[in-house]
């Protein structure tokens, strides 16, 4: 089965929620990009009403969900996410190609 997008955001919506108990303001998911293998959430506090401002909140890197594997990956705010986003690439590929591997060997046993 393959995830929608409002699949992934629940997901990612549920990640949200375990920090919300830690912190004293509303965090919520800000811009959602399209992916070809899923979508990145970019998620955060929302602007405050008092300062205009919006509250620092460390360690809140993007989420990755991948649609077709069911994946929700936390990403790193010291990395950038376009290199990040590589890497998963890459490992779909490593991925994929161990799986044709596996399946060639198969129909090669007796």
């Amino acid at each position: 089965m393959m995830l929608t997008e409002e699949d992934a955001r629940r997901l990612v919506l549920a990640e949200i929620d375990d920090v919300r108990s830690q912190v004293t303001y509303d965090l919520q998911i800000l811009r959602v990009e399209v992916l070809p293998f899923g979508w990145i959430f970019h998620w955060g506090a929302v602007w405050d009403g008092q300062n205009g401002q919006r509250p620092r909140l460390g360690g809140n890197g993007p989420f990755l969900v991948d649609r077709g594997n069911e994946r929700l990956i936390r990403t790193a705010t010291s990395i950038p996410i376009a290199r990040q986003i590589e890497d998963y690439e890459r490992r779909l590929r490593r991925e994929a190609h161990a799986r044709n591997a596996a399946a060639k060997q198969a129909a090669q046993q007796p």
